[in-house]
């Protein structure tokens, strides 16, 4: 779950990051507001969960309050890679000396929590990654011990951090370090993190990437979901215990088990298709649950088929056959089916699946091709 940039700045703040935290607004004239409250130069800040803000027009400088309502409906209804600006941030602007890239990340190959910092701050880490490895640091840390002072004394070396702001840099090492643990994130970075004119160290713009699966534990960090910029179908899917990611292809999959599901996608690409979807059904599916599938399947007007591929372990086989039957005389509108249900029943389920008309196949290849030709 990505966090905005204000909602990343709250939880940073919690832990001692020094920052220009700034207020939102939904119309120009609060964005005017803020910015008399604030007083004195702001910046204007589209709130969407994409990068490349500023190069898209997204933020803007504004010297007066007056200038940050215009400002604010010049940004305000603009698509930004097809989302569209809903929020804005206004913030005190700053006398920017220096800019640095500070995150950390939970880096499964390296199966740690690594710190990547660059004195190259205010442009895309990957983009410095690409033309400047060198400008890089990655620094994995101790799964037990983590973030310990003299790794934070080696990143602000490498940094360049001035001798007087040694102090404050591990302040704000320490304030990343403990938001990204106690907030089971997958990704928390500070980019720019600034030097001022007047030699203050501070975090001007910040993202947060949560674990879903630890969500549970955080429901103050789930209330910070912004559902607007999420997926109609993905929002259906989580109220409805379905783990599903919208995808770009023509053929949709509803199977039982994620790494069966992965491998139906890898499948009907061999076969020469695309998926328009992840999604796991889960164990034991009901009909109700099989039915929730498929309306979140076809609420994509780009799928032309559907591939339901079932592993009967938990789950039996003529229990989902009769689901599937019954949730296809539900659906709003009509594609062409396959069905492969092996295991717990599945000998059961093949009379039930044949009553009703539907294509079927015994192996996952045949399933595949079946679903990539009838989309066509």
């Amino acid at each position: 779950m990505k966090l905005q940039e204000y909602r990343s700045k709250e939880i940073l703040a919690r832990h001692g990051v020094p920052l220009l935290a700034g207020e939102t607004a939904t119309t120009p004239a609060e964005a005017r507001a803020a910015a008399e409250r604030i007083g004195g130069a702001v910046v204007v800040k589209a709130q969407v969960l994409v990068g490349g803000r500023g190069k898209a027009g997204g933020v803007k400088l504004a010297a007066t309050p007056a200038e940050a309502e215009a400002r604010a409906g010049d940004i305000l209804g603009m698509d930004i890679k097809g989302i569209t600006v809903q929020t804005v941030l206004v913030a005190p602007a700053a006398d920017i000396a220096k800019e640095f890239y500070l995150g950390l990340i939970l880096d499964r190959a390296a199966r740690a929590i690594t710190v990547i910092a660059s004195a190259e701050g205010g442009v895309e880490i990957e983009e410095t990654a690409k033309t400047n490895p060198g400008a890089i640091l990655r620094l994995p840390l101790h799964p037990l011990l983590g973030l310990q002072e003299f790794e934070t004394r080696r990143i602000g070396f490498f940094l360049g951090i001035p001798a007087d702001l040694r102090r404050d840099f591990a302040t704000v090492m320490r304030g990343l370090y403990a938001a990204f643990v106690e907030s089971d994130a997958d990704l928390a970075e500070i980019n720019p993190l600034v030097v001022t004119d007047d030699g203050r160290l501070l975090a001007l713009d910040a993202k947060i990437t949560l674990d879903d699966s630890a969500l549970p534990r955080h429901p103050d960090l789930e209330a910070m979901r912004d559902l607007n910029e999420e997926e109609p179908s993905e929002i259906a899917a989580r109220e409805a215990g379905i783990s599903f990611i919208k995808l770009d292809g023509s053929i949709g999959c509803m199977v039982n088990g994620a790494g069966l599901a992965m491998t139906t996608m890898d499948l009907v690409k061999l076969a020469g298709g695309e998926p328009a979807n992840f999604l796991d059904i889960g164990g034991g599916a009901k009909a109700d649950r099989v039915a929730a599938a498929f309306r979140i399947i076809l609420d994509d007007p780009n799928v032309k088929a559907i591939l339901v591929n079932i592993f009967g372990g938990i789950t039996r086989g003529d229990e989902v056959a009769h689901g599937i039957v019954e949730a296809r005389s539900q659906l709003h509108r009509e594609v062409p089916m396959v069905v492969r249900i092996v295991g717990t029943n599945s000998d059961e389920a093949k009379p039930i699946l044949a009553r009703a008309n539907l294509i079927t196949a015994d192996s996952l290849d045949d399933a595949a091709a079946k679903a990539v030709e009838a989309a066509r």
